[in-house]
């Protein structure tokens, strides 16, 4: 399995190894022939943390040793550190050579050990079933309120 995803954990089908292969590293000579940037594979942090990130960072959260809320969105120096995540990953993924590598080193690895460090943001979320997984499961997700994070591709873009 690519640590960037496989076939069977999202929508996209791919898991962002579709995403990587299908925009060039090559520069141009100008703009007249810049290629436009490409977009976003995933349109908020939300469609990020619920088709890829709870199911590549698996691990066993029992409260006590690691700590995640299934209500993330509910704790804002997570939204902020997984908004980070998602968008250097955006970033990253364009980068085939040693993108995938230099996420999970200084973005993922980093973000996540605090976030459910027993003393991090997710202290208090301890027990129930929305906060705790075995190991090898996904990370528990419980989803926002409707309009929370909406899908920044959907938003007109400036002429």
């Amino acid at each position: 399995m690519s640590d960037w995803g496989d076939g069977g954990l999202d929508s996209h089908g791919s898991g962002g190894v579709e995403a990587l292969s299908t925009f060039s590293t090559e520069q141009t000579d100008g703009p007249e022939k810049a290629e436009p940037e490409p977009g976003l594979y995933y349109g908020s942090v939300d469609e990020f943390v619920r088709e890829y990130l709870r199911n590549v960072y698996r691990r066993r959260i029992d409260g006590r040793h690691r700590c995640w809320a299934g209500r993330w969105w509910a704790h804002d120096e997570a939204v902020i550190r997984l908004e980070a995540l998602w968008r250097s990953w955006e970033h990253l993924r364009h980068d085939a050579p040693t993108g995938m590598s230099v996420w999970w080193r200084d973005h993922a690895d980093h973000h996540m050990a605090v976030l459910m460090d027993p003393d991090g943001p997710f202290s208090t979320a301890t027990e129930g079933e929305e906060n705790v997984c075995k190991k090898g499961a996904p990370l528990p997700y419980v989803a926002p309120p409707e309009g929370m994070f909406p899908d920044v591709r959907e938003e007109p873009t400036a002429p």
